[in-house]
């Protein structure tokens, strides 16, 4: 009884376990029917059963389908030496099945080519999101609900993309990882397609957003907000907890094997929400198209009409970004099946699609951003094209009040200034000379009037035809 227990619970536990005992039953099934004869004995090499095989032969079977990279339609070999003794490797002197033959090198070389795809988009995704919440994050007269959602939206997709680059250089780029099937690889797994569907659930957000300021007039934006951080980040939670229970508890062997990498019916508990969000997005922008068609033909009020700009950017921001998101998963129902002529062209497109969506995020909702723009050429401006004057006369203060010896250049430039600005002085003080002796000509002749131009500067000076006689006070001075 312990024995049946333990092999039960060990069978349960890796799924090679079993293909081992089947294969040791066969083989001492096969014992009993054999001819006499020199014969390699059979054995199991952790991967396939090899039966009993003649001495200056060769035994073949179906490569192994759970081995990633290996097509199954193809053969391994392991050959049986003329003295009855398996094939030794030269550099491991150990007994060896050649499994090269299992690895279409055509097919495994488009794979890799495709898997850089997705390394470089991801990473060019994650510089420019990282690059827009430094800019949204820095300006703060940018702060208001619609650029919190973005920055909710910017957060995402850059811990999805950082986990994606994660998978693929530590998960994908490892066989040994793949095979071992750790706890820590699943976890992996389930935390990036958790962030992987809060990218889509914030992408509702911002649709159920724009929809909710423009259709409803009346609205508590701060509540609103609240509502959508909770729906944003809690929903996907929600998701993929049933789809690690369901996977984890319900799954057969290949739904739990190589990290969970391989697809099945329970990614459709995430392909699921996916197209609901995206489906809902569409109805709110048509919903938004009607309404600011009706806003744009009624007449404007006392107060004004229309859909104001920024809400008018806002919505062709969403408008051009939905088609963009979630491209492969609208396609997913047409996916060609393994080795269709199509099948090259539609992994090509959902690497490009999936792998650079952080990048159009990026573009038109921060680097096409009319308001963001301006407040970085505002801030471009004020650092890098200040007034060379100011500069300049703040430098000379400066050198001057620490005592620093300056060079002949700078020497013959402040000379210049200087004699620019006694000249202009010469002329200020003989410009008000001639308006001091204009006036006294003037109280000495009172019927002239005379009008004096000094600059940007106009002293008229008009005569009283009837005087005034003096007063008490100037006859007794």
């Amino acid at each position: 009884m312990m024995s049946s227990s333990s092999t039960t619970t060990t069978t349960t536990e890796h799924p090679l376990v079993q293909k081992r005992l089947e294969c040791l039953e066969e083989l001492n099934k096969s014992t009993s029917t054999m001819e006499d004869g020199t014969y390699c004995p059979g054995t199991f090499d952790g991967w396939l059963c090899w039966p009993n095989t003649p001495a200056g032969t060769a035994a073949f079977a179906p490569c192994p389908e759970f081995v990633t990279g290996f097509d199954p339609a193809r053969y391994a070999h392991k050959e049986c030496s003329s003295d009855g003794v398996w094939y030794k490797h030269p550099l491991t002197n150990k007994t060896w099945s050649n499994y090269t033959t299992c690895v279409n090198y055509d097919d495994f070389e488009w794979r890799q080519q495709v898997n850089l795809i997705y390394e470089t988009g991801y990473s060019i995704s994650l510089i420019a999101i990282l690059l827009s919440l430094v800019i949204l994050g820095y300006f703060r007269s940018l702060k208001c609900s619609r650029i919190t959602l973005h920055m909710n939206l910017f957060s995402s997709f850059a811990a999805n993309n950082s986990l994606w680059l994660l998978w693929y250089r530590v998960v994908l780029g490892s066989p040994e990882v793949l095979e071992q099937n750790e706890a820590g690889c699943v976890v992996l797994h389930l935390v990036l397609h958790y962030f992987l569907l809060t990218n889509y659930a914030w992408m509702l957000c911002e649709g159920f957003y724009l929809h909710t300021v423009l259709v409803a007039a009346f609205v508590s934006e701060k509540k609103l907000v609240k509502w959508l951080i909770w729906l944003g980040w809690g929903a996907p939670a929600i998701v993929i907890v049933q789809y690690g229970l369901l996977r984890g508890l319900h799954g057969d062997e290949t739904d739990t094997v190589q990290c969970w990498a391989n697809e099945t019916s329970y990614t459709n508990i995430l392909v699921a929400p996916v197209v609901i969000s995206m489906l809902l997005n569409l109805l709110f922008l048509c919903n938004i198209v009607r309404v600011l068609l009706l806003k744009l033909k009624a007449p404007a009020g006392p107060q004004g009409g229309g859909p104001s700009r920024t809400v008018l950017q806002a919505f062709r921001a969403t408008l051009l970004l939905v088609p963009l998101l979630g491209l492969q998963y609208i396609l997913t129902p047409f996916r060609p099946a393994p080795g269709h002529p199509w099948e090259r062209v539609y992994e090509t497109v959902s690497a490009f699609t999936a792998s650079f969506q952080g990048l159009c995020v990026a573009s038109l909702f921060c680097f096409f951003n009319g308001e963001v723009m301006a407040q970085v050429k505002r801030k471009w401006r004020t650092l890098f094209f200040r007034p060379r004057a100011n500069s300049y006369t703040a430098t000379q203060v400066s050198s001057a009040g620490n005592g620093s010896s300056v060079d002949d250049d700078n020497h013959n430039e402040r000379l210049e200034l200087v004699t620019r600005t006694q000249a202009v002085t010469h002329q200020e003080d003989a410009k008000e000379s001639l308006i001091h002796h204009e006036t006294i000509a003037d109280n000495m002749n009172p019927s002239t009037s005379t009008t004096a131009n000094g600059g940007s500067h106009k002293v008229t000076f008009t005569s009283n035809t009837n005087p005034l006689p003096p007063s008490p006070r100037d006859d007794h001075l």
